[in-house]
């Protein structure tokens, strides 16, 4: 885990956990992780199920107490400042829901008074892309929608950082790009996001710091590039060729290749590979289509780490 050394580093962090510990009985659900978020960055925890990132968001939120450690949200203890925290703060739970029978802008109007706050509707709608659905009940909205209502919500009471539980699961793939549009206008007005999900390739677009939880350890921290270009594997040319280009490849370079379905894939071991291979087949005059480079993505390295963790190859 990457420490914050500096002072002006420290003074901009919103989230500070240091040594934080939860155990259940002989479980240890949390073991002794730090977590550095600053202020309006968008900051992803990613894990398998029962990796523990459930009870790290909730002592976060002030839900629950932690067995040890330093933890501080906005300069408070989550769970002795809690009252005070949860005016401070937005949280859209896994699977969000609301009255049936109320619709956006009532609901809207209804958590101001909670928080004893004005706030414009309109705004909150428009931003979220609501206003067209605003007077519908929320029993009739899809579940993009529901979800865009949830985060409406948790912008009621200005919030300085969102806690945001897998806001996109089951949703279909125009629904979740929709949800990114307004997490990534949420990051333009200067606001933070904690967001925990199962999609790689969410992560990957909206994050700027990515942590990897596994057995309740984190596993690895860094930006989504930082991590792909640290723990990912080599760079792979792909196209569509017959046997003849196959054999060129495998006798004119001693690199890995194989060929299936009509589709070759050859394993680049530096960059200067790839003009050099690109430069013997149009040598050749041999008919090829679909040429391609594919680099490892945070999902291929979430993958191999997880799995590493299993078969105990990181410390």
């Amino acid at each position: 885990m990457t420490e914050v050394s500096s002072v002006s580093e420290r003074n901009d962090l919103i989230v500070q956990v240091e040594s934080l510990t939860k155990s259940y009985g002989q479980v240890k659900a949390v073991d002794g992780i730090d977590l550095y978020v600053k202020r309006g960055e968008v900051f992803s925890l990613l894990g398998p199920n029962g990796a523990g990132k459930t009870t790290t968001v909730e002592i976060l939120e002030g839900l629950r107490k932690a067995d040890s450690g330093k933890i501080s949200v906005l300069g408070l203890d989550p769970w002795r400042d809690g009252y005070e925290l949860h005016k401070r703060i937005g949280v859209i739970p896994q699977g969000f829901r609301f009255f049936d029978k109320s619709t956006p802008r009532e609901a809207i109007n209804y958590y101001a008074e909670l928080f004893g706050k004005r706030v414009n509707a309109e705004h909150l709608l428009k931003l979220v892309d609501l206003q067209d659905v605003s007077n519908m009940y929320f029993e009739y909205l899809s579940g993009g929608q529901k979800q865009k209502l949830g985060l409406a919500l948790a912008m009621v009471n200005e919030a300085e950082i969102l806690f945001l539980d897998e806001p996109t699961t089951g949703l279909d793939p125009q629904a979740r790009r929709s949800i990114w549009k307004v997490i990534e206008s949420l990051k333009l007005q200067g606001k933070t996001v904690f967001l925990t999900t199962h999609y790689l390739d969410e992560a990957e677009r909206l994050s700027d710091k990515v942590a990897i939880m596994n057995h309740g350890s984190i596993i690895a921290y860094g930006g989504p590039e930082t991590l792909v270009s640290k723990y990912g594997g080599s760079k792979k040319l792909t196209l569509e060729g017959d046997e003849k280009i196959y054999h060129l490849l495998t006798k004119t370079f001693n690199l890995p290749v194989i060929r299936q379905n009509g589709i070759i894939e050859i394993t680049l071991k530096q960059s200067q590979d790839l003009l050099k291979i690109i430069n013997a087949i149009e040598s050749s005059g041999q008919p090829y289509s679909g040429l391609s480079l594919k680099k490892d993505t945070l999902e291929d390295v979430f993958i191999t780490l997880v799995g590493r963790m299993k078969e105990g190859e990181l410390d």
